[in-house]
């Protein structure tokens, strides 16, 4: 049985290689020497993975060293993608785990990618650095696969191994060995696609759908706030129908829904087509933090309130409830924009890292927010820890004609001042 390395151990990286550990001989390799630390004294920051999980991966191990994986013949990349400042791909952590794995890479290996990329990405990034740094030659002397990530951060019922899995090799006999490898630990199944730029594409489109719908949501929002309508009455009277879709208007941000169909329309517009509907609905969501910004102030005007000398408490800023992840969080956009308005803002966190989210917004978290001190409270992410709380307990951080506003609409109706 063939020793397999996980390079990359965090939302995608860390479930997976757990899963496998409890089967098989597994390393699971990482570069933040104090990441490994904390998982080899079974703490995981993500909370995907619980202690007694880690304790049963009894097959598991972990390190930052490359020469404990030099002995491995299988390699699976999970390292995130993101996109930069002006919504390209950046590939610069996709690049490097290659030259990493190529450093140890053998004949006979295998490489396996689990990381959102376009279609081709594999073979047109990733396998020439392979090539290149081990001296090795493609479909000769290594193999490839690609098996998309459909990690669902915070979901404890859709698990890596309870989601249906698509694999893919670079060679009809690769396709089935990635495939069986993914078998001994998917109870879901797989689904082996023909080639990898099929599951490359697959993956894409996964989330781009998934945008794609929520922005047609967060514009009947917009038009229904116009009408004097409460989006979600209209949503809850159209879902009697059988057939229609459950989406709901929000922020949309994280490491794929807020980022995944850019690198599907640079792609696109790199082989010289260019994206319409993609790309509308990207501008749709991108747009809806500064526009919820507005939606409350304007609310808040109306109350009285002068808004250069008003204070704001933001409830949530992980990109999800109820998970620590705040990678591309569109919260940010509220609070920014309000404080281009001139509000003075507090944000607290049930989830949140604090010292993540000063390293990476420059925020500093607010755990115990003062009662009857804030002009609007904006619940943008609805943790357990708020929804179990009352509209009047959340307005015990307001001063008497402060607003309140849902922006999921998780209270019930007419209890927020506003919502989406």
């Amino acid at each position: 049985m063939k020793r397999i390395a996980v390079i990359g151990l965090g939302y995608v990286g860390l479930p997976l290689a757990v899963a496998f550990g409890e089967k098989r001989d597994i390393v699971g390799f990482d570069i933040n020497s104090k990441r490994i630390a904390e998982l080899k004294d079974g703490l995981d920051f993500t909370r995907e993975v619980s202690p007694e999980e880690l304790a049963a991966a009894s097959r598991l191990s972990f390190t930052d060293s490359l020469e404990e994986i030099r002995d491995c013949q299988v390699f699976i990349v999970t390292v995130p993608t993101p996109i930069d400042e002006f919504k390209t791909p950046d590939l610069t952590p996709l690049v490097k785990a290659s030259e990493t794995v190529g450093k140890v890479l053998k004949q006979g290996d295998i490489v396996i990618y689990e990381s959102t990329v376009y279609p081709g990405a594999t073979e047109e990034v990733c396998v020439p650095v392979l090539e290149r740094v081990s001296g090795l030659v493609f479909n000769k002397d290594f193999f490839a696969g690609y098996s998309p990530e459909r990690i669902n951060p915070g979901d404890k019922e859709h698990r890596v191994t309870t989601i249906k899995k698509v694999t893919s090799g670079s060679t009809p006999e690769i396709a089935e060995e990635v495939n069986a490898l993914y078998a001994d630990i998917i109870t879901a199944g797989t689904h082996k696609a023909s080639s990898i730029k099929v599951a490359e594409a697959a993956k894409v489109i996964e989330n781009t759908q998934r945008d794609l719908n929520i922005a047609l949501m967060n514009e009947l929002s917009m038009i229904f706030s116009r009408l004097k309508i409460d989006t979600h009455e209209v949503l809850a009277a159209a879902g009697t129908k059988w057939n229609f879709l459950p989406f709901k208007p929000g922020l949309v941000g994280g490491h794929c829904i807020g980022v995944d169909p850019y690198y599907l329309t640079h792609k696109a517009q790199a082989i010289g087509y260019h994206p319409e509907i993609i790309l509308a609905g990207r501008r749709v969501n991108d747009n809806m933090g500064p526009y919820a910004a507005a939606e409350l102030v304007k609310a808040m005007i109306k109350a009285g309130e002068t808004i250069a000398d008003s204070r704001v408490l933001v409830m949530g800023l992980t990109f999800k409830e109820n998970c620590p992840d705040l990678r591309n969080t569109r919260v940010i956009d509220v609070i920014r924009e309000l404080e281009d308005y001139g509000c003075s803002v507090d944000v607290t966190d049930a989830w949140a890292d604090s010292d993540e989210a000063h390293e990476e917004y420059g925020i500093n978290l607010v755990p115990s927010p003062e009662a009857g001190t804030y002009d609007a409270l904006f619940l943008a992410v609805p943790h357990k820890e708020y929804v179990a709380m009352s509209s009047q307990a959340l307005r015990g951080y307001l001063k008497s004609d402060g607003v309140l506003f849902d922006l999921k609409g998780v209270l019930p109706l007419g209890e927020a001042d506003l919502r989406l």
